[in-house]
């Protein structure tokens, strides 16, 4: 009986070895063969992903879904005033610094709590402009006075960052033709158009004129703030006869000894002419580099009151000094007999004096 039961014994024990290895083995491979299914069913996915993406990007006109940033709230008012704006007073620019008063009100409104009679932006704008951060070596700028609840800091901020234009009309068909006046249009008799807030006293200086339409006349006279524009509704040219006492009349010590008191180049022959006002005047003469221009054309002056030179280029090209013995103060300016159109912009130097 014994050697029945021993007999049998290692039969039972190795039949149920067996049997649970074969069950593990079965399940092994349905496990590996699952995995290589998803496996396969994942690459095929990302092939598709892929595929799509190139799909939208040949495409080109997609509609982008908005990506939604949710970011934490700061309170203002625990931070020190004067440290906010030392950190503002680095954006400095006038875009700037009313792209950060549209953000909040902590910075685009007043704030009483926080001591300061403007809001954070209009303190910035200006301490900028009271530094003279913008000032322009060699010119006078004269700005706009601030008012309240009228002009802003931030506004004469910008305007000192684009100072010159036309902002003294002579005559009575003239007008301004952009908010920024920097562009003018004439019809009618003559008229007369002078960028008399800036003042260039020292120094060199880069003005282009773009021609619009007609043939205006395009120079520099000197600068005469006391000139009633309401006096000189009808016409105005600085080279009325009629009128040489009233110019004369406005001569300051800073005018210097010079006797070249306005000089134009004239748009459709190229021609120059100048006056002193007094016994001297030399209306539309040839000069050495003289060329006529059209509409569309623009023409670049360089006044250099170091040498004392006026330089004339034409589509960025030099044509050469149409004047020199020029010294004292002077300002921009343009003329024009009929109908024309005439737009000023302040350049750098620098390119024009390397070529």
């Amino acid at each position: 009986m014994a050697d029945d039961r021993s007999s049998k014994r290692p039969r039972t024990a190795f039949g149920a070895s067996e049997e649970s290895a074969c069950g593990d083995e079965s399940e092994t491979h349905a496990l590996r063969s699952e995995n290589a299914r998803l496996r396969e069913q994942l690459l095929r996915s990302d092939a598709e992903v892929a595929r799509l993406r190139q799909r939208l990007l040949c495409q080109g006109d997609h509609e982008v879904l908005p990506v939604v940033t949710i970011m934490p709230t700061v309170d203002l008012s625990r931070l020190d005033t004067g440290l906010v704006t030392h950190i503002v007073s680095f954006l400095g620019t006038s875009f700037e610094l009313r792209n950060l008063a549209l953000t909040c009100k902590s910075f685009g409104w007043q704030q009483p709590a926080t001591g300061l009679n403007l809001s954070l932006v209009e303190e910035v704008a200006r301490q900028v402009v009271c530094s003279g951060r913008n000032d322009i070596e060699g010119a006078r700028i004269t700005l706009s006075q601030y008012a309240r609840g009228t002009t802003t800091w931030l506004s004469i901020l910008s305007e000192s960052e684009n100072p010159l234009k036309f902002d003294t009309l002579f005559g009575h068909f003239i007008e301004h033709t952009n908010e920024r006046k920097t562009s003018v249009r004439t019809g009618g008799s003559i008229n007369t158009a002078v960028a008399s807030n800036y003042v260039m006293e020292s120094g060199i200086h880069y003005a282009e004129f773009q021609i619009t339409e007609g043939n205006p006349l395009v120079g520099i006279v000197r600068p005469m703030p006391n000139l009633d524009p309401d006096s000189y509704e009808e016409y105005f040219s600085f080279y009325d006869n009629s009128r040489r006492d009233d110019f004369l009349a406005a001569r300051t010590v800073e005018w210097g000894t010079g006797n070249v008191h306005v000089c134009d180049y004239k748009c459709g022959s190229g021609k120059m002419g100048w006056s002193n006002w007094d016994n001297e005047e030399h209306m539309w003469v040839d000069w050495e580099g003289r060329q006529g221009c059209d509409p569309g054309d623009t023409i670049g002056m360089l006044l250099n009151l170091d040498e004392g030179t006026l330089v004339v280029y034409k589509n960025n090209r030099r044509l050469g000094v149409m004047k020199d013995g020029l010294s004292g103060l002077y300002c921009w300016c343009a003329s024009s007999i009929g109908e024309s159109t005439i737009t000023i912009e302040r350049c750098k130097v620098l390119y024009k004096l390397i070529n």
